[in-house]
């Protein structure tokens, strides 16, 4: 099974590049170090932060909630840091929306035509829509940038 995570406001980042990456990983802006614990045991996920109290916590300590304390300032290093601890890997990598963190629903070209640039229209053919939000992805220049770095993230995670 895929590891879920939670991430604390002090590593909120990290959310993005994990959605990225394909992976489940809630942020909740605001939220104290109980409640990120009880969504962490509640929905089974891995909490990933930078806080040490967090760590001490007897839930953490005696092995019921998995924590990660964050070490890098850095976000990349951060996820090189979370690859790394949990073995993970890019094969569901843009399959989640990197805003509300919703497994994308793919599109046909047809439905997109008023939603995205006249340009991105003609040159693309695959697009996902976020179910919650309703933004619209395609594989363009961002998305294969965003691909070759994650490549080298993992890559550099597993030397």
């Amino acid at each position: 099974m895929r590891p879920k995570f939670v991430v604390d406001t002090n590593v909120g980042r990290l959310a993005r590049w994990l959605r990225m990456m394909g992976y489940d990983a809630a942020f909740i802006n605001y939220i104290d170090d109980r409640g990120l614990v009880s969504i962490g045991l509640k929905e089974r996920r891995v909490v990933l932060t930078k806080d040490t109290q967090i760590m001490m916590r007897r839930v953490v300590t005696s092995g019921r909630l998995k924590a990660i304390l964050i070490e890098g300032d850095e976000v990349k290093d951060q996820l090189r840091q979370v690859v790394k601890a949990m073995n993970l890997d890019l094969e569901r990598q843009f399959t989640r929306c990197l805003e509300c963190n919703q497994t994308l629903i793919p599109r046909r070209k047809a439905e997109v035509k008023d939603l995205v640039p006249p340009y991105v229209f003609q040159t693309q053919s695959r697009y996902v829509e976020c179910p919650s939000c309703h933004r619209i992805y395609w594989r363009g220049t961002h998305w294969q940038r965003m691909k070759r770095e994650l490549e080298t993230l993992v890559e550099e995670a597993g030397e």
